[in-house]
């Protein structure tokens, strides 16, 4: 028995190819990482919370927003990242119930440099798309939208 597809081959599925495409970037993101010692979602959350911080105080709802990360997990790696002295949680300026998170000297450093191997990983990656990286990135700005 065949496998009841509307495609006519594995490479005509999208959500196939996105997922296959998916895990090979994630592995390559994790060997850049490798030499911080940091996982994907912590960079992630410790760059996110880098950038807004710029703006003011941030609240781990507003990290999860931004990052577009599980509010549970958030904090999980949130507690590692304290655990590690690259995040704290300052007192509110403005809220005296809450609490900011707010990125540490020693998280700026170290995300201020893994940025740079993201980067370089992430060029390295979608070099194969040259002239047609705007339209990939525009059509991927679509999706995440839906």
């Amino acid at each position: 028995m065949s496998l009841a597809t509307r495609h006519d081959s594995a490479d005509d599925s999208p959500g196939l190819l996105l997922w296959q495409v998916t895990n090979r970037w994630q592995a390559a993101q994790r060997a850049a990482l490798k030499p911080y010692d940091i996982t994907h979602v912590q960079f992630v959350l410790l760059a996110t919370l880098t950038y807004l911080q710029a703006s003011g105080a941030v609240t781990q709802k507003a990290l999860a927003d931004m990052a577009a990360t599980d509010p549970m997990m958030t904090s999980q790696v949130l507690r590692t990242l304290e655990g590690r002295g690259l995040v704290h949680r300052p007192p509110h300026p403005t809220d005296r119930r809450a609490r900011a998170v707010a990125v540490t000297g020693t998280g700026r450093a170290l995300v201020n440099e893994a940025v740079v191997a993201v980067e370089a990983c992430d060029a390295a990656f979608f070099a194969g798309l040259s002239g047609d990286l705007p339209a990939f990135t525009r059509a991927l700005r679509v999706l995440r939208g839906i």
